[in-house]
């Protein structure tokens, strides 16, 4: 099959489209014919060698994915052969003509495989994020953040729980924020005070997106309380201001929320968006675009005449 992978850390140059073995399931997995991945901040932290999941070089690319069942592992119960699921890829490989799932749902009727294949990674951390923070009916929710995949997901999902949200972005996303339930506000000097014009006696609980250094704020803006603040992005903030870093492996994932979204979004209540397509053979180009910020939504790469 073909598959992305990097056998050096590096920029998006390192990445080539090689032949490997087809891969196949053992207990408890699913083989699919690949339509579209999602790409994630991991990928090119994966990539860069900024982070490390263990892996060994060569390593391929790519969590997010949705596709076609054609093969089942021992112990498989819960799909047939031709069911179309989306999930995380058991060994960020996605980026391929074939994938091992492990953790898996069915894409809901009215998505396609591309708009499937931007979900799980975001549901997944925002949905992680507003658990810790307990976020339900009534509260006033500040998201510093809130326009990219993660930020869009978080503020759709806690307008859904009956939550008021506040959310940060640029200029340039303030109509977009609106358009998914937000009341927006501009980053920048100024922000805390934005938020108090909409908020006078501040937020109940704070979500930290972006990691922008701004942790200090938002306990202010959250009572002075750093228990009542998460951050999805910044470990050396967390650490320094007594703010709870969110993490996935340490604090048990959230992925059961691939289950449940599909009512939302058969409700026209959850949207997330996708910016751009790539053909898997521009995966250097997507993760470059993807690298240099600026992206509202998802950034999905292409793979077998996906629709």
């Amino acid at each position: 099959m073909k598959v992305a992978q990097f056998a050096q850390y590096g920029g998006p140059e390192v990445l080539d489209i090689v032949e490997a073995p087809d891969p196949h399931p053992g207990p408890g997995q699913v083989r699919i014919q690949v339509r579209a991945v999602g790409l994630n901040a991991s990928d090119w932290k994966l990539r860069s060698g900024t982070l490390s999941f263990g892996a060994t070089l060569p390593q391929g690319t790519g969590s997010d994915v949705a596709g076609i069942v054609d093969e089942i592992g021992e112990g498989v119960e819960d799909v047939v052969l031709g069911d179309r699921v989306f999930g995380v890829s058991d060994d960020h490989a996605a980026a391929a003509e074939f994938a091992l799932l492990t953790l898996r749902a069915p894409i809901p009727a009215s998505l396609g495989f591309i708009d499937a294949a931007g979900l799980p990674v975001a549901l997944e951390t925002a949905t992680r994020g507003l658990d810790q923070l307990a976020v339900t009916h009534g509260m006033t929710l500040f998201i510093n953040g809130a326009t990219g995949g993660i930020g869009s997901a978080a503020t759709q999902l806690a307008r859904a729980r009956g939550a008021r949200v506040i959310g940060a972005a640029s200029a340039a996303n303030q109509s977009y924020l609106a358009t998914i339930g937000a009341e927006p506000v501009i980053y920048g000097d100024g922000m805390s005070e934005r938020v108090r014009a909409l908020a006078p006696d501040g937020v109940d609980v704070a979500l930290d997106v972006a990691g922008n250094g701004v942790l200090p704020e938002l306990i202010a803006l959250a009572g002075g309380a750093p228990q009542r603040v998460v951050t999805l992005a910044d470990f050396q903030g967390a650490e320094d201001h007594g703010v709870h870093f969110s993490n996935g492996f340490k604090d048990g994932n959230a992925f059961h929320a691939m289950h449940s979204i599909g009512e939302l979004i058969e409700s026209g209540r959850f949207w997330l968006p996708v910016e751009k397509t790539y053909p898997l053979a521009d995966i250097r180009e997507a993760h470059h675009a993807g690298e240099h910020g600026g992206i509202r939504g998802r950034l999905v790469l292409v793979v077998g005449g996906a629709l």
